[in-house]
């Protein structure tokens, strides 16, 4: 049986979790304050049950897990407050604003046995998914340098800077993708807008082996790019997901070749690797859908939006400081306090 989930801020990203999870069978009910958002969600799903307060839908026992969509500033006491109601939590991106209110929803989850996932949606996207495994089965060499984009003009937020708002995806799956942390992180950036909120920043992070990775993220720039190219010693690699279907993911035989001596271009060609077909968010909805019934932990739990606010919270100490280096201690399953 499907479980049932109350999706809480049917805003923007929130419709589109709403219709995944309707698409799925698991829309159980739709929370969100503004009374014309639930009508909204009354018309456009039938039979789904809508709430006007966040209590109601901890009240009703009928409501096994919960999907939070709303602002990232509200992620933290949401979900408390669902695990100590008996509820699993989906949380949109970021996990949290802060590492401490991060590790409070986690010690909180596993206080209460409840099933806590973050909505890391490139994860479970198919190309990624696909390069993770040419990247274990050495197609690429050995990882050398990873770097991401993420570009556009607009959305421009208030409460949270460019980094927190586009970079928690690359992030996420740089490490994934590493299958480490780093043990180094700078970061710098401009707030041109509104004081003090970064429109666009450069992230740089040190790994223990040297591989460097860094991420560029900016919502004033004057076209949408979405590229993830990691360099191995053998072979590169680009996701990007803004090509037309069939050539989001190459595999560039590419590299520098030494002739006496002195390193020269490899200029190999490139081929389109294929890959499952699949919707990110269907895919990550099912997938946490499919956690709660049989009470799994789920690829992206609590720990791992962890381990991506710790790498966010040590950029914007650095952007704060103007691009000094922070490092950062050797992540563990045990929660320390930044």
């Amino acid at each position: 049986m499907v479980p049932s989930v109350v999706l809480v801020g049917h805003g923007y990203w929130g419709k589109n979790i709403a219709r995944s999870l309707y698409a799925l069978g698991g829309l159980g009910g739709v929370c969100d304050t503004d009374a014309g958002a639930c009508r909204e969600a009354e018309a456009r799903y039938n039979g789904v049950r809508t709430y006007a307060l966040f209590e109601e839908v901890l009240a009703d026992g009928d409501v096994e897990a919960v999907a939070i969509s709303t602002q990232a500033r509200a992620h933290a006491d949401l979900a408390v407050q669902a695990v100590e109601a008996g509820k699993d939590v989906y949380v949109e991106k970021p996990l949290a604003l802060n590492y401490r209110d991060g590790a409070r929803m986690v010690s909180a989850a596993e206080a209460a046995g409840r099933i806590l996932m973050v909505g890391h949606l490139l994860e479970y996207h198919p190309a990624v998914l696909k390069l993770e495994s040419l990247i274990r089965n050495g197609e690429l060499g050995r990882l050398q340098y990873v770097y991401s984009n993420r570009l556009n003009l607009g959305r421009f937020r208030r409460e949270e800077n460019a980094l927190w708002s586009f970079a928690p995806h690359d992030v996420a799956v740089i490490l994934r993708l590493v299958g480490d942390s780093p043990i180094e992180v700078v970061a710098t950036g401009g707030a041109y807008l509104q004081p003090n909120v970064a429109d666009t920043t450069v992230t740089s992070m040190l790994f223990e082996d040297g591989l460097r990775a860094h991420i560029f993220v900016s919502w004033l720039h004057p076209y949408k790019e979405q590229r993830l190219v990691v360099v191995g010693s053998d072979k590169m690699a680009v996701f990007d997901d803004r090509a037309p279907a069939g050539a989001k993911l190459m595999v560039y035989d590419q590299g520098a070749t030494w002739v006496d001596n002195v390193p020269v271009p490899r200029n190999g060609g490139g081929e389109s690797v294929e890959y499952e077909d699949g919707e990110p968010l269907r895919l990550e909805m099912a997938h946490f859908l499919d956690c709660v019934r049989t009470r799994r932990q789920p690829v992206t739990d609590g720990w791992s939006g962890l381990r991506v606010l710790q790498v966010l919270q040590a950029a914007q100490r650095s952007l704060q400081m103007g691009g000094n280096r922070v490092p950062l201690g050797q992540p563990s399953r045990a929660i320390a306090v930044l």
